[in-house]
């Protein structure tokens, strides 16, 4: 049995690992003793089913040994019938454990950094960047998630040009991963007098927080700068230099932050804003080597791809990736995204499955 094979063979993995993180020099080691940690919490399903699995293909053996002697039809018919439960429950154990076998990108179960950045379009542009977040905040108490915005630039005309914000619940990063990239609207603006109907477009990034062992920042790896808050129109909105802008001088990144009046709250959430870029960083140069001929995924974080469309007047949604469309738009503005990423999670499910030969 192939599958049976593979079980044994994460078996022997999952003993491995409990030798090695009972080990104190592999513990020492924080940052190597969580990835281990991680990998056998992956592992820990599939290795408690395994009893199961042997103890299921066993009686269907015995039963088919059974049936194909025929020495006692009482014995061969409970043989039959026992044999189609089994079978059944086997079929399903199955499934679980191929989903459970599939690479498993542990930042699923994280926090997210969310990044929207108004596009061509102008001030449209600006209004339907403020319309995703409200969109995304919606979502989020949806699912009992909380926000917190982490930095953000309004326009006078009640936009963004770009909002950086913190989902805080399980599984937030697993389920809005899948929103990286550019969506396009199509609206009549509301300053459009002639009706006509207008096309914009939004960016959308999407970081998984960075745990504290994961990304080392060096402080001399950092410049960081100082300045007065302003809002929309350079209107003063403090009268200190609270406003902070680190740049992290090995690649360029650079973060600022002004939302906080205390330039101390300011250092911190650009720092975690930066952590979870520099994250992303290491996460996409991964993918990229251990996937070099794909040019796109489902999830693969690729944001100059336009995922998907607005299109306010048929009220329509279209995600280009899986071809759906979706003639919710007003339901799905408000929050209600179920449906869609379901779909997307779906889609890249199967995705996997076909890779990994399951």
């Amino acid at each position: 049995m192939a599958l049976l094979e593979k079980l044994l063979k994460i078996k022997e993995r999952y003993d491995e690992l409990t030798t090695l993180l009972s080990d104190s020099a592999v513990y020492a080691d924080q940052r190597h003793a969580a990835e281990l940690g991680r990998e056998q919490s992956h592992l820990q399903p599939v290795v408690e089913a395994l009893p199961r699995y042997r103890e299921l293909a066993e009686r269907i053996a015995d039963d088919e040994a059974v049936i194909e002697a025929g020495e006692d039809p009482e014995l061969v018919e409970l043989a039959e019938m026992e044999l189609d439960e089994l079978k059944a429950e086997l079929d399903e154990l199955e499934k679980e454990l191929r989903l459970a076998l599939l690479p498993r990108d542990e930042a699923e179960e994280r926090k997210a950094i969310v990044e929207i950045r108004a596009g061509t379009g102008g001030d449209e542009a600006t209004l339907f960047a403020a319309d995703l977040f409200r969109m995304y905040s919606r979502y989020a108490e949806h699912q009992g998630w909380n926000i917190e915005v982490m930095d953000s630039n309004p326009t006078e005309v009640g936009g963004m040009r770009e909002i950086t914000f913190a989902v805080e619940g399980k599984g937030a990063f697993g389920r809005l991963r899948f929103e990286g990239g550019v969506h396009r609207v199509q609206r009549v603006p509301v300053t459009e007098s002639q009706g006509r109907i207008h096309t914009s477009a939004v960016t959308v990034a999407v970081l998984p927080e960075a745990e504290q062992v994961e990304v080392d920042i060096k402080n001399e790896d950092l410049r960081i700068d100082v300045y007065r808050s302003s809002g929309p129109g350079g209107q003063s909105v403090n009268t200190t230099d609270s406003a902070v802008r680190i740049t992290h001088l090995p690649t360029g990144l650079v973060v600022s932050c002004q939302d906080e009046k205390s330039q101390h709250k300011n250092k911190a959430k650009a720092l975690r804003v930066l952590a979870a870029r520099l994250l992303d960083h290491e996460r996409q140069q991964a993918d990229a080597e251990r996937a070099a001929e794909r040019k796109q995924m489902i999830g693969s974080g690729d944001r100059s791809e336009r995922i998907r469309t607005y299109n306010f007047p048929q009220n329509r949604l279209t995600d280009h990736r899986i071809n759906l469309s979706l003639y919710s738009l007003d339901k799905a503005m408000q929050g209600e995204l179920d449906e869609l990423i379901t779909a997307l999670s779906l889609h890249r499910r199967e995705e996997l499955l076909a890779e990994a030969g399951l």
